[in-house]
């Protein structure tokens, strides 16, 4: 874990601590681990005996400092200096980049900042997120969702993005949003909706016409979970000579829509999604890249459900983005090392199973580069 997050920048000096940021760090990132949510009860399990010859052994933290000091240091740590060592670290995972992938960006406001006083605005942070690997790379954090859409190309001018699908929602359909990947030699699929009144009503206008989506490729995929049916049908075309306007968006190769029907017992609903994208799909593909796209939406999710994120009451602002990247970390971790050994063990359980044996991280951490 010191080879990827002891070069974390400070906002100021903290010479005469005997723990340093490294170590403060590493304690909430293992206490995180084991699935507790709060600073105070990692603390107190970090002062455990069991647990302090754990950090003794495997990561030489001779001393745990009291609950004021380790505060105290996460509260002096530059976010932008651990979002630095943050994507150092998830390179580690991807040797060859992100060609091929799929990439999707969306935002989330820690919903508990918007109601205390010390913040102006609650705390927005956008990720950038790995579908096919369940993993988050990088974030950036906006003033406000409404400055998500500076914040994205943020991310993409920060990130090698080279050869990857990026997706984003309809807020993101943006001609220079468009420009910035196509820039960074990547493609894009991006959801149209009213935002972008036109070309909505263009794509929708076609794709609605029983005669043009026949000559369409289409693809279908249905899935049964429990009670709830799901259908989903695909239609895209190259053929865009006739789109108004193209020639503002960069590199625009083709149209696509994603029909979906929901059957439960309470009765169907049916739903048109409309995109645009700069690379030639297939239905196929434009079903792969939306549903993989949505993933992000379920790392939010885990977010809240594992650690509680939207009533976390930190009052520093640092310390919350600090901790919501410490979350994703645990997130990645986890559900790599699952992956890699097959295990259909719920990420509950495995947080429990290290908070009842820290030796049970041993093997995570191995296979994460994390132990010394």
């Amino acid at each position: 874990m010191k080879d990827y997050f002891s070069d974390v920048e400070t906002t100021k000096e903290h010479n005469g601590y005997w723990c340093s940021v490294w170590e403060a760090l590493s304690i909430v990132i293992l206490g995180s681990f084991c699935g507790l949510r709060d600073i105070k009860y990692i603390h107190q399990w970090a002062r455990n005996d069991q647990v302090r010859a754990f950090l003794a052994e495997h990561f030489e933290i001779a001393r745990i400092p009291c609950y004021y000091w380790l505060t105290c240091l996460l509260k002096i740590i530059k976010p932008n200096s651990l979002n630095r060592c943050f994507m150092r670290w998830t390179q580690s995972f991807l040797p060859d980049g992100v060609k091929g992938l799929t990439l999707s960006f969306d935002g989330k406001t820690i919903r508990s900042t918007g109601k205390m006083g010390k913040y102006d605005k609650p705390l927005h942070i956008v990720t950038a997120h790995v579908g096919e690997l369940k993993l988050s790379l990088a974030q950036q954090t906006a003033d406000e969702k409404s400055n998500e859409i500076p914040a994205v190309r943020e991310l993409i001018e920060l990130l090698d993005i080279e050869g990857c699908m990026v997706v984003a929602d309809a807020m993101h359909c943006q001609k220079e949003t468009a420009k910035a990947v196509i820039d960074a030699n990547a493609d894009y699929l991006l959801s149209v909706k009213d935002n972008q009144p036109t070309l909505k009503e263009d794509i929708e206008d076609y794709v609605q016409d029983e005669n043009l989506r026949e000559t369409m490729d289409s693809r279908s995929t249905l899935e049964k979970n429990g009670g709830r049916i799901e259908h989903r049908t695909a239609f895209v075309t190259s053929d865009i000579t006739w789109l108004g306007g193209k020639g503002n968006w960069a590199g625009i190769t083709c149209i696509g829509a994603v029909n979906t029907r929901f059957s439960t017992s309470k009765g169907e609903t049916n739903e048109w999604h409309y995109y645009i994208s700069s690379r030639a799909l297939t239905a196929g593909e434009l079903l792969k890249h939306a549903r993989l796209g949505w993933s992000i939406e379920s790392m939010h999710w885990l977010l809240d459900v594992h650690f509680g994120e939207d009533f976390c009451r930190v009052e520093d602002e640092n310390v919350q983005q600090v901790l919501n990247m410490v979350r994703k970390i645990v997130l990645n971790c986890l559900n790599h090392y699952k992956d890699k050994i097959k295990s259909k063990q719920p990420l509950s359980n495995m947080m429990f199973s290290s908070l009842l044996d820290c030796n049970a991280l041993i093997p995570i951490l191995v296979w994460a580069n994390f132990e010394n």
